[in-house]
């Protein structure tokens, strides 16, 4: 029996595979998508119930279907809740019905010839060019020093959590300050918990200035369009933690001082555990005072482009700390602090494992320009943060990469027929 062939396998079936499918089938391109599980089952599955974006409707601009004309959004200023997300990405599907099997996932990719050879959960098939989309977040992270937490401490990692309910009636402490660290520390503040969290080096964003949400300046200034080649930090940006706000209620930034001041015990990174103690360095004012400073430069920023511009905006009065660390404990005990329930808001690790292909670097992760494997003829990635742009990871710039990818495949595909030919 002849094995099936297909001149595109697009492996992961989410925002990024789907627009990947979109720009293939524009182009009249054969291929077929992977899902392991289902569309969207990731956003249901590993996001909490009051889940947001951060970045507002109106940036959802997947490949021919944006929030407000395709999808038919109705607040393109707002930020879509958990289930909206998912509708919205289910409607996508819907909207141009792909070549999609779902609950199948890919076990193995291997160079076979000029070809690759793909093993599914469905059998075996063959492709000449292959799209990895599974994104960057593949194995939930949890430090080592997890395993040293009494065995009657509830362990959640940010993907596991859902809301307070979970955590019973004991404090919580939440490790990590990342955007979902932070957001999950307001969720359960917000719930009436009693919550400790242990502040890492994330920088934040002020939500509003001057009369606009900051992304629109942003944008507006070019920052989503500043490419990985063109940033101080080059592919260095990628390692960088995200700058944490929310867009809850209509969107606000987070603001742990404010917290701190409400009751929310503020800590340094953490540094150990021993059984029911838990160390902590002695850096809680330095990670506010540089999370400050980010929001402070990001304000800064904002105000030379209105000067430059000539931009009528209203004027605010700088920001004030309304809560400053005085004497914080740079240990505490679980038992002391009834501390029932540890959330673990440290990220994820990637997982090629299945890629038999040297397309990685050293350190396990693509070694790629602009999605284009450097180390293995056509094979892409797509959906990593930061993969070209600030967008590359969100739904307001995927679209753009995964154009770039099936341009690149639709010339690689040509000449690949002239060689036959």
């Amino acid at each position: 029996m002849a094995i099936e062939h297909h001149t595109v396998v697009v492996i992961g079936g989410s925002q990024a595979g789907l627009s990947a499918s979109w720009c293939l089938k524009q182009r009249g391109i054969d291929h077929v998508v992977f899902e392991k599980d289902r569309v969207a089952t990731n956003w249901l599955n590993q996001r909490w119930d009051a889940f947001c974006l951060v970045t507002p409707n109106w940036q959802c601009t997947l490949p021919g279907f944006s929030y407000d004309r395709e999808f038919a959004g109705t607040d393109p200023d707002g930020f879509m809740l958990r289930d909206e997300i998912i509708a919205y990405i289910q409607a996508y599907r819907a909207r141009f019905d792909p070549p999609l099997r779902e609950q199948c996932g890919v076990r193995s990719v291997k160079r076979q010839g000029s070809a690759y050879a793909v093993e599914t959960d469905e059998g075996s098939c063959t492709a000449d060019f292959v799209i990895v989309a599974t994104g960057g977040y593949h194995r939930p992270k949890i430090p080592r020093s997890g395993g040293q937490l009494p065995a009657d401490i509830l362990q959640l990692h940010s993907s596991t959590y859902r809301n307070a309910r979970q955590t019973g009636d004991g404090t919580v402490l939440v490790i990590g300050t990342g955007q979902s660290g932070c957001q999950i520390a307001e969720d359960l503040h917000l719930e009436g918990k009693k919550v400790h969290l242990a502040v890492g080096s994330a920088p934040r964003a002020p939500r509003n200035y001057r009369g606009r949400d900051v992304t629109s300046w942003l944008v507006d200034m070019g920052h989503y369009a500043l490419t990985v080649d063109d940033h101080p930090q080059r592919e260095g940006v990628r390692r960088k933690a995200n700058h944490y706000m929310t867009g809850r209620d209509g969107g606000r930034e987070i603001d742990l001082r404010r917290f701190a001041s409400e009751g929310m015990a503020l800590h340094g990174r953490l540094k150990d555990i021993s059984g029911a103690k838990i160390g902590f360095e002695d850096n809680l004012a330095a990670n506010l005072d540089n999370a400050d400073a980010t929001s402070a430069r990001i304000k800064n920023e904002i105000d030379k482009w209105i000067a430059e511009h000539g931009i009528d905006a209203p004027v605010e009065a700088p920001y004030v700390p309304v809560w400053t660390p005085n004497e914080t404990p740079l240990a505490i005990d679980l038992e002391q602090e009834n501390i029932r329930t540890v959330v673990w808001a440290t990220g994820f690790s990637t997982d090629y494992g299945w890629l038999d292909v040297p397309a990685l670097d050293d350190s396990g992760y693509p070694d790629h320009w602009r999605g284009v494997s450097k180390r293995a003829p056509n094979l892409y990635f797509l959906g990593l943060p930061w993969l070209w742009t600030w967008g590359s990871g969100r739904f307001s710039g995927v679209g753009q990469d995964a154009a770039y990818i099936v341009a690149s495949i639709a010339e690689g595909r040509s000449g690949l027929e002239r060689r036959i030919a």
